[in-house]
């Protein structure tokens, strides 16, 4: 485990104890939820990103599949 020194405002940091207290939890234990928050987000957001460049310029492609699924034909009047 590491050991992590945050300088805050002494606002800031009375307003996080306040929120901690609230929850029933530590500030410790609310900035460990919060890193952990932030790091899915970050994932979800380099995954996304991925799919994004894997699919680039397969647009024709995934719109043949779209079709195919739907049962789309192309003299189809729907």
């Amino acid at each position: 485990m590491t050991v992590l020194t945050v300088r805050l405002a002494d606002e800031k940091y009375q307003r996080l104890k306040a929120l901690a207290h609230a929850r029933g939890t530590s500030v410790n234990r609310l900035v460990d939820e919060m890193a952990t928050l932030m790091l899915a987000e970050f994932d979800a957001e380099t995954r996304f990103q991925v799919r994004a460049a894997r699919g680039k310029g397969q647009v024709e492609a995934g719109m043949a599949l779209l079709e195919k699924a739907l049962g789309v034909t192309e003299n189809s009047d729907q």
